[in-house]
């Protein structure tokens, strides 16, 4: 009898799971750093690429069409800045809705999370832009500063299946530090930690999501730029929120380009998923869940858990998706075909990379001609871009200068242009003690030898390239064989004129350099942060490829030229060490 018994009450139980557990597949997937690449197609090279927003159509209607499963579409931002497109209609065709707000509108995302590149392209922009998408754009930390509330949505809940997700955004708040105040008047950037801190525990109470989601346009090194856990408002806070916020499940990071796929673990020892992807569509990244849910319980069990990158090269264009912005695509390749000019010569940026170069040389002499200022910083921002001999397009522009920067005319002491130029090289170029050293400063292991990255498989740089400023309108020299700062000698002005330490000068610059990026004024020159506005005595309206195109215009047939003010020393390391190192990174 009491076997019996046993055995019926085995039954029950059993039959009890079977009818109050359920088992959900659940995929949330991220786009991030996508910067316009809407079709599969490169405007500026003028060819076919294996990435795009089409590609990523095609996946996400092969998984949507799954009906075992339930989908969510999520955007980590940096999407209006990066490709002629977005160009276009940010700031060409701005009459119409804009075409990357029609194109997400279409693929039915979730919601998003703006981005520092979203910012950097004006309030008329992102404004417009927020009023014409279909979803939530999220950033928590960014705060009207007027309301003192969120100048964005600083969350979303999204149902779907009999599964409730909650989306808290986050954006970097080192915006202050690369963008004029006037592209983001109005708002303030808070701590991520902090902010996460208030946000996670509130929605976890008054929301009870099955699923707390961030989605942070942030990076996970939170040691980059010399800062670390305890940097109040860090750049890349992603992990760092993670690991000191309980209550988030699944990190969706931005910002880094790096791609990520690991798991770290929460204040109270929970694991956290985090997933990135790199950039430009080349990939998305999927976190796939299987929930079991129980009815007794009334909640999901979340530790089957997987995270995924899917590379998009392996999905055609989704042809709706191409045949529906056929003319979209026709008119932006209308747009970047038109001829602005003429160069007499080829310019690269690959020689920007180890001494003085036409290419940078350019950028100088139209900031200089631009201004009424005494000299000109700039570095090249793209790292293997070539501009041909003959006709210059439209497209050529995102080649020559990549972002839309500002030009300011700023004053710096003379004694701060050498600091300046000081920690620009001493993060740019090794210190070489014979021709067999390396005449860049790269990264070194544990054994002296090169770093590579496990992404590009390349070696890695200690600095970035966009980062390797020079100067025109005053000639010097830099010379290797010293220690860092003190490598730099200026002899005088390129036109004669005596340069005194004590001095204040006239300088050109882009505007991320003047608001502090890169650390040139604040590390380099000492110029306290809040210092730098009142430094910019002049600013241009519009972004600085505006001008350099217009001056290409004006001027239709431009000779490409060195300048001849700066060189490297002992030119013999320099000539040894450029040679072997251009192969090291040029192959």
């Amino acid at each position: 009898m009491t076997s019996r018994f046993l055995v019926a009450l085995a039954i029950i139980f059993l039959f009890s799971i079977s009818v109050f557990a359920q088992t959900i597949i659940v995929k949330i997937m991220e786009t991030s750093d996508v910067h316009g690449a809407i079709f599969p197609y490169d405007l500026k090279e003028n060819k076919e690429t294996n990435s795009s927003l089409a590609r990523v159509t095609t996946y996400l209607k092969e998984q949507r069409a799954d009906s075992n499963q339930i989908v969510f579409l999520l955007d980590n931002g940096d999407i209006l800045q990066g490709d002629p497109t977005v160009y276009y209609y940010n700031f060409e065709k701005t009459d119409t809705l804009h075409l990357y707000a029609d194109v997400m509108n279409y693929m039915k995302y979730d919601a998003g999370t703006v981005g520092n590149h979203d910012i950097e392209t004006g309030h008329d922009v992102y404004d417009k832009f927020n009023k014409e998408i279909n979803f939530p754009w999220l950033a928590a930390n960014a705060i009207n500063i007027k309301t003192n509330e969120s100048y964005f949505k600083p969350y979303t809940i999204i149902e779907r299946g009999g599964v409730k997700i909650a989306v808290l955004g986050l954006i970097t708040p080192a915006i202050p530090q690369w963008l004029p105040e006037k592209i983001w008047s109005g708002i303030r950037f808070d701590d991520m930690i902090e902010t996460a801190q208030k946000w996670v525990k509130k929605i976890r109470e008054t929301e009870q999501p099955d699923l707390m989601i961030g989605l942070f346009h942030a990076g996970v090194d939170y040691t980059y730029n010399n800062e670390n856990e305890n940097t109040y408002k860090n750049e890349n806070a992603s992990r760092l929120v993670a690991e000191k916020v309980d209550g988030l499940d699944v990190v969706f990071v931005g910002h880094d380009h790096a791609g990520w796929n690991f798991k770290t673990k929460g204040p109270s020892g929970k694991e956290v998923l985090i997933l990135g992807t790199t950039s430009g569509a080349r990939n998305i990244a999927v976190a796939n869940y299987i929930l079991n849910y129980d009815k007794i319980c009334m909640i999901y069990d979340k530790k089957n858990v997987t995270g995924e990158l899917i590379d998009m090269k392996n999905f055609a264009a989704d042809p709706d998706f191409m045949d529906r912005y056929k003319n979209n695509l026709q008119e932006v390749k209308n747009y970047v075909s038109r001829s602005v000019g003429e160069f007499t010569e080829t310019i690269s940026s690959r020689d920007a990379i180890f001494g003085p170069s036409k290419f940078v040389d350019l950028i100088h002499t139209i900031q200089l001609n631009l201004t009424d200022a005494d000299l000109s910083f700039s570095a090249p921002l793209s790292f293997n871009a070539r501009i041909d001999k003959g006709a210059v397009f439209v497209r050529d522009m995102f080649d020559l200068y990549r972002y839309e920067n500002l030009l300011y005319t700023m004053e710096l002491s003379g004694q701060e242009i050498k600091d300046y130029l000081e920690y620009s090289y001493g993060n740019w170029l090794n210190q070489m003690k014979n021709e067999d050293d390396h005449l860049l400063k790269f990264k070194l292991d544990e054994n002296g030898k090169l770093k590579f990255s496990e992404r590009s498989k390349s070696p890695e740089l200690v600095e970035r390239y966009y980062n390797f400023e020079s100067a025109a309108g005053i000639d010097y020299v830099v010379d290797v064989t010293k220690p860092v700062g003190s490598r730099v000698t200026i002899k005088n002005f390129s036109n004669g004129k005596s340069f005194e330490l004590n001095k204040v000068y006239k300088v050109a610059v882009n505007s991320y350099r003047g608001n502090g990026g890169g650390g040139h004024l604040t590390r380099g020159a000492k110029i306290p942060q809040e210092d730098l506005s009142k430094r910019v005595i002049n600013s241009t309206e519009k972004d600085l490829r505006y001008y350099l195109m217009k001056w290409i215009e004006k001027e239709k047939i431009v000779t490409p030229k060195l300048l001849g003010n700066w060189k490297v020393v002992p030119e013999d390391y320099w000539k040894a060490g450029k040679e072997k190192d251009y192969k090291i990174l040029f192959n």
